[in-house]
């Protein structure tokens, strides 16, 4: 009768509460409101981010709780700790100061937990060692099984879940675990299989040609491992596979080539694509390996065939029909006419799809000596200089007016410091590797093929498209003129001496129409002011 009211008793007292006496690790939870046991959980959730050791008897490892897939339930964890004890005792003593420790919730994803011990196999476990044939020149020799430890992952499971937060290392249990062969099937492998792998050579049907692989070669790639079943089976690394035979495939792979244009009888036609192919390593080393013990000594390279970014079919519905717009600048020599040809052979025959945005710098990469391009002139800091490159400048205004005039977006452009008298007036450009580009957006349904023609003392620019739009330059007049100053430089190689020239502000307005209607589509102004050029005197 009077245990039965000290139970009632503690029952008043601790209603809604977390039981008496419990704890989790060092810290003391009973008889806490939801409240109260909340924050201490909270704290130790905070504890639980750190880094979780682990120990084998092969070595430890500190891993990441969420990589090893546990997570702390808090509330899980409450709803245990408000748990009264089934036995009597247990919660007698309570009332007189015991404790009893509580194992928390913790979540654990198996999946992520086996991966986790996966990627420290080598440090954590012994592995068992799987029977093989290998080969030494042309002979084959065994590799025999030998048994491993494990761990036991369903013991591991439940030993982080109830000793994680106790800090210190975390032991996990091992298991033994055999090889799948067995030492007589790796005796026989060797007898009477593995000696036809090096018996003779191994034809292999590439693209064009025949490769032939010697006995001594197979035997370099080839080794017999587990089928998983408790027999062998020959295999070969791709890697292995590249490194005997890429010299002799290399000869048989292609990038992919997109399909572009040409002019036939003034009118352009699609030149067709052609698909890329390059060896297919794991496919190859495996049809090695079966070929190696069979009849036929003979198997073929496998490839993988990479499409182009244009195919001719896509090529074809294009709309590419007709010339839209042309521009032709003039009165270069010498070595700026040789960069202009470069880059004017580089840039002919490209293809803006619908949509797409050509930039003059993306398309050409680096222009340098390395690609062919030449020392000539260009304007450094407002003054006549020299650079590797010089000209392209001429090409850049000659792209961007075809542009201009085929009534396409332009994204990017900028003007000369001050003006070029060939060029036109606040329409004209200047390109340098990596700070000013040309940009234009193919703001059309139809393909761009972009045809460029050099000659000595000219280069020309022609767009081909389906015409839709006509545009008109209307040029504004001359306005604030400024006068140049004169610079003294050091007479060397670096003053090239000038005469100068004034600045003015100018403006160019393009007006765009509907070609079928005639209706205004777009009408823009763009003001340029040019500085003057500075009186170069060289002393």
């Amino acid at each position: 009768m009077l245990t039965a009211l000290v139970f009632a008793f503690d029952y008043a007292l601790g209603h809604g509460k977390t039981a008496r006496g419990v704890q989790i690790a060092e810290f003391d939870l009973g008889g806490k409101s939801d409240d109260q046991a909340r924050a201490i959980l909270q704290q130790i959730s905070v504890v639980a981010h750190g880094p979780i050791t682990v120990r084998t008897d092969s070595g430890s490892a500190a891993i990441d709780p969420a990589e090893l897939g546990a997570s702390f339930d808090v509330e899980g964890t409450l709803a245990r700790l408000k748990e009264q004890p089934a036995n009597p005792f247990t919660r007698l003593a309570a009332l007189f100061g015991a404790h009893r420790d509580v194992a928390p919730v913790v979540d654990i994803n198996r999946a992520s937990f086996d991966k986790a011990l996966d990627a420290r196999r080598t440090t954590l476990e012994k592995a068992a060692v799987e029977g093989g044939v290998h080969f030494d020149g042309l002979r084959p020799v065994a590799d025999y099984p030998a048994t491993g430890m494990r761990i036991d992952r369903d013991a591991g499971v439940i030993a982080v879940g109830e000793h994680w937060l106790e800090g210190g290392p975390l032991d996990l249990a091992m298991e033994p675990f055999s090889p799948t062969v067995a030492r007589a099937t790796v005796d026989a492998t060797v007898a009477d299989v593995a000696p036809q792998v090096t018996a003779s050579p191994l034809r292999l049907k590439s693209r064009g040609r025949d490769i032939m692989l010697t006995p001594r070669e197979l035997g370099s790639v080839v080794t017999f491992v587990a089928d998983g079943k408790g027999g062998l089976v020959p295999h070969v690394k791709a890697a292995d596979a590249e490194k005997v035979l890429s010299a002799r495939t290399a000869r048989t792979e292609s990038e992919p080539v997109s399909a572009t244009f040409r002019l036939v009888g003034g009118a352009p036609k699609v030149v067709p694509s052609v698909e890329g192919a390059k060896v297919d390593w794991t496919k190859t080393a495996d049809a090695i390996a079966s070929a190696s013990i069979a009849d036929t000594r003979t198997t073929d390279v496998e490839y993988t065939v990479s499409k182009p970014k244009l195919t001719t079919s896509a090529a074809k519905r294009l709309g590419v029909t007709e010339m839209v717009s042309e521009f032709t600048t003039g009165g270069f020599s010498g070595p700026s006419g040789e960069n202009i040809r470069i880059v004017a052979e580089k840039v002919d025959r490209a293809v803006v799809l619908p949509g797409k945005t050509f930039s003059l710098n993306g398309y050409t990469g680096p222009r340098g000596s390395a690609q062919g391009y030449v020392e000539s002139g260009i304007i450094d800091h407002g003054r006549p200089s020299t650079a590797v490159g010089g000209g392209i400048s001429q090409f850049a205004t000659t792209l961007y007016n075809a542009a201009y005039f085929a009534g396409l977006q332009d994204v990017d452009h900028t003007e000369h410091a001050y003006y070029i008298s060939r060029y036109p007036e606040a329409r004209e450009a200047t390109v340098f590797e990596g700070l000013i580009d040309l940009k234009f957006k193919n703001d059309t349904k139809y393909g761009v093929f972009i045809e460029t023609q050099w000659s000595s003392s000219s280069v020309t620019v022609r767009l081909w498209s389906t015409k839709t739009r006509d545009v008109e330059s209307i040029t504004g007049d001359r306005t604030l003129p400024t006068s140049p100053e004169t610079v003294t430089v050091p007479r060397g190689d670096d003053c090239i001496a000038s005469s100068g020239l004034p600045g003015f502000t100018a403006s160019d307005t393009r007006v765009i129409r509907d070609h079928r209607t005639g209706r205004e589509i777009n009408r823009h102004t763009r003001t340029v002011r040019y500085a003057p050029e500075p009186v170069v005197r060289c002393r």
